[in-house]
C-alpha cells in the first residue's frame, strides 16, 4: 500500500478506479466544498471509509509530501505493459502518440510531464525501470492526479524498446539539441509517434538517440541556452497535438 496526498491525486484516482482504497482521512474541521464533496461522495458511493485526523497526524501520514488536508491509503501505481499500452493507443481510432522519458530522475519534471501528456491526448507513456522517477505519490501529486488516467509502462531497456515501436508502425522522434535536429516546426508531426526525452542535464543517451528516425530541437533567442525537460516536453507534444487536430475535426465533420 501507498500513501497518496493532495486532493487532485485523491480525487482522480478515485475517479480512474485503477487503484484499491483502503481509506481516505481527512483533517478535523476541513471545510466541505468542492473537490472535497466529490472525494467524500465517491466514498461512500465505493464503500470506502471516511476518516479524520489532526494536521499533525496527517503532517506524519503524508511524510514530505504537501497533503492540503488530505490522505489517502491506497495500492500501489498500476503499471501496464508495453503491448497493453500500445493496444491503448490503437483502440483510440487514432494515429498513436506516446511518450518516452529516457532516465528522467526529478519527480517534478515527470510530474508535469505526465500532466502535460494527459492533457494533450497522448495515448501512453514509457519509462525506464532504473535509475529513473517511478510513479511514487510525490510524481502523482506533481502530475495534478494525470498519472491515475494514464497507461505507464515500465521497461528495461528503452533503445529496444523504440525499435519495438519502430517495428509497430510509429516514428521516433528526439527531443535533443543537436547539430542534426531540425526546427521542431518544420517537421510533419501528424504521424503515429513516440517522442523520446532525455534525463536532465545528460539529455538522451547516445544508443537511445541512435535509435531515432529524426531529432528536434526548439530555437532560442535569449541569453539562456536550455528550457527545462518538461518545458520543451510541453512545447513539442502540443505541436503535435495542434498537426492532429484538422485531421481529427475533419473525422468529426464527416460522423456528424
Amino acid at each position: 500500500m501507498e500513501i497518496l496526498a493532495g486532493r487532485n491525486a485523491i480525487r482522480e484516482a478515485l475517479l480512474a478506479g485503477r487503484r484499491r482504497f483502503e481509506s481516505v482521512t481527512l483533517a478535523e474541521n476541513m471545510p466541505e466544498r468542492g473537490p472535497v464533496i466529490d472525494i467524500q461522495q465517491m466514498c461512500q458511493a465505493r464503500g470506502v471509509p471516511l476518516g479524520q485526523a489532526t494536521r499533525r497526524e496527517l503532517d506524519q501520514m503524508a511524510d514530505e509530501l504537501t497533503h492540503q488536508g488530505m490522505v489517502a491509503r491506497v495500492s500501489a501505481y498500476p503499471y501496464a505493459d508495453l503491448d497493453e499500452t500500445l493496444a491503448n493507443a490503437r483502440s483510440t481510432g487514432e494515429d498513436p502518440f506516446l511518450l518516452v522519458l529516457d532516465e528522467l530522475q526529478d519527480p517534478q519534471n515527470v510530474g508535469a510531464l505526465l500532466r502535460t501528456a494527459e492533457t494533450a491526448g497522448v495515448h501512453g507513456v514509457i519509462i525506464a525501470a532504473q535509475r529513473a522517477a517511478q510513479i511514487t505519490p510525490a510524481v502523482s501529486r506533481a502530475s495534478a492526479g494525470a498519472a491515475e488516467h494514464m497507461r505507464i509502462a515500465r521497461v528495461t531497456n528503452i533503445a529496444k524498446t523504440l525499435t519495438t515501436l519502430r517495428d509497430a508502425g510509429l516514428w521516433i522522434a528526439g527531443i535533443e539539441d543537436h547539430p542534426d535536429a531540425q526546427d521542431y516546426r518544420a517537421v510533419d508531426l501528424d504521424r503515429p509517434l513516440a517522442l523520446v526525452l532525455g534525463s536532465e542535464g545528460r539529455g538522451m543517451r547516445p544508443l537511445v538517440a541512435k535509435q531515432c528516425d529524426f531529432l528536434l530541437r526548439i530555437p532560442m533567442r535569449g541569453h539562456i541556452n536550455s528550457l527545462n525537460v518538461s518545458a520543451a516536453g510541453a512545447i513539442v507534444i502540443y505541436q503535435a497535438l495542434s498537426a492532429r487536430i484538422p485531421r481529427r475535426d475533419a473525422q468529426a465533420h464527416r460522423e456528424r
